[in-house]
């Protein structure tokens, strides 16, 4: 064999070229071939940082949602998602509350089916949810090429603007009208005198077993019983000086619960009184704020015809609420409730819905939470009963009395106020 291709030059070198183009080969493919890894490791590790930049580009999404769902569902405004069909597809939290409803038992219904439940209405005025006024408005939701994606339904709670502009209106009213009954009960008291003095004469000088000595006798009562009125009248339009000071919660308490007994004795209540650990006195003028819990007591007493629960409670209140240090100190019935028709006008003097009131009892109490720079709350439900809360502020312990010219009546010192204030309901 070798001496064959030794014999045959032409084959050598034909074989040596094919040893050399194999080489040749061997080393483009060599060449390729390492070419190809650098490429495939360049090609993976721009994956990985493709894959690493997609990792945290999925994580700032996904916080950024995480986050979105923590703002929509801290939102005091209930929030209503609802796509292009008219039906809900998410809600947070204020929404369910208000609504009453989860969010999966609103998802993939009608938005207005779920309105019409709470008896609501997609319409720009106040509505009533309970014991809360809201607005209700819809905003068009729109995607990132501007084409319109849905809308979102709004429920802003308007409950204490509502009650501030009822308290601006009724201060305004109130104003009003106390001008004007100071001047006709000072009016009416000069002649009422006259008549008082020549009843009393009458009395004297007629015989004692006369039918005209006791018409007299009746005379002198309904002039007494008109003067008390007037009296409370000008209890709630004189302007007087006031001085608070701190005054034990308990002691307060129970003396207007027993300066109460006349109407507690009525029906059959059970009294139910709660303090605060906390809150062991209140800064007042403990004879008017004792009124303010006589009137109160006799009004849920009354409210309870056949008997009922009658709480009192004390606690502590959010500085915002008055926007400093307060105490709210509730009177709570389990009576008949308010009338919503009623509800606004239940302060003003001389409304009233009981036959011998004379509608001057709340009147009387407003002026005397407003003297201590406080404020009255109420909560009622028809069937189911009223709660009246006073709120007043609760400076730090030590603090001087000082002096507040309110519109009120003068210091009961005689009990005649407190005795008399069940007259006034």
């Amino acid at each position: 064999m070798t001496n064959a291709v030794a014999g045959h030059p032409e084959e050598r070198e034909l074989l040596r070229a094919a040893f050399r183009s194999f080489d040749e080969a061997s080393h483009t493919l060599q060449q390729s071939y390492s070419a190809l890894t650098a490429r495939v490791e360049q090609m993976d590790l721009e994956l990985a940082r493709s894959n690493e930049a997609l990792r945290r580009q999925l994580g700032d999404n996904e916080a950024m949602r995480l986050h979105l769902d923590g703002v929509l569902e801290s939102l005091s405004t209930g929030v209503l998602v609802v796509d292009d069909g008219a039906t809900i597809s998410r809600s947070n939290r204020a929404a369910e509350r208000l609504l009453g409803a989860r969010d999966i038992e609103l998802q993939n219904r009608r938005a207005t089916d779920v309105l019409a439940e709470a008896g609501l209405g997609l319409y720009d005025r106040p509505q009533r949810i309970g014991q809360t006024i809201v607005s209700i408005s819809r905003v068009p939701l729109h995607n990132d090429s501007a084409e319109g994606s849905g809308h979102l339904i709004l429920f802003q709670d308007i409950t204490r603007i509502y009650q501030l502009e009822e308290q601006l209106q009724r201060k305004e009213r109130l104003a009003a009208m106390g001008e004007l009954i100071g001047r006709i009960a000072h009016e009416i008291r000069n002649p009422l005198g006259s008549v008082e003095l020549f009843a009393s004469m009458l009395q004297r000088d007629l015989a004692e077993q006369s039918s005209a000595k006791r018409y007299a006798l009746q005379i002198s009562e309904a002039v007494q019983s008109m003067d008390r009125l007037l009296g409370n009248l000008l209890l709630y339009t004189r302007p007087v000086r006031m001085v608070r000071d701190w005054h034990s919660a308990e002691p307060l308490i129970g003396e207007s619960i027993k300066l109460a007994a006349h109407a507690l004795t009525r029906v059959p209540v059970d009294i139910r009184v709660e303090m605060g650990r906390k809150v062991h006195s209140i800064w007042c003028h403990d004879g008017q704020l004792k009124q303010v819990l006589v009137n109160l007591i006799v009004n849920a007493v009354q409210a309870m015809p056949n008997g009922g629960v009658l709480e009192i409670n004390l606690s502590q209140e959010p500085p915002e609420t008055l926007g400093t240090s307060a105490v709210r100190l509730t009177v709570r019935d389990s009576g008949m409730g308010i009338d919503p028709a009623h509800r606004s006008r239940i302060f003003d003097p001389f409304f009233t819905t009981k036959e011998e009131g004379t509608g001057l009892g709340l009147a009387i109490v407003h002026s005397i939470v407003e003297g201590h720079q406080g404020r009255i709350d109420v909560e009622s439900r028809v069937g189911q009963g009223t709660a009246c809360s006073i709120i007043l502020p609760h400076p730090s312990m030590g603090g001087d009395p000082h002096e507040v010219q309110v519109r009120m009546g003068s210091e009961p010192e005689s009990g005649d106020a407190l005795s008399n204030a069940h007259e006034v309901m």
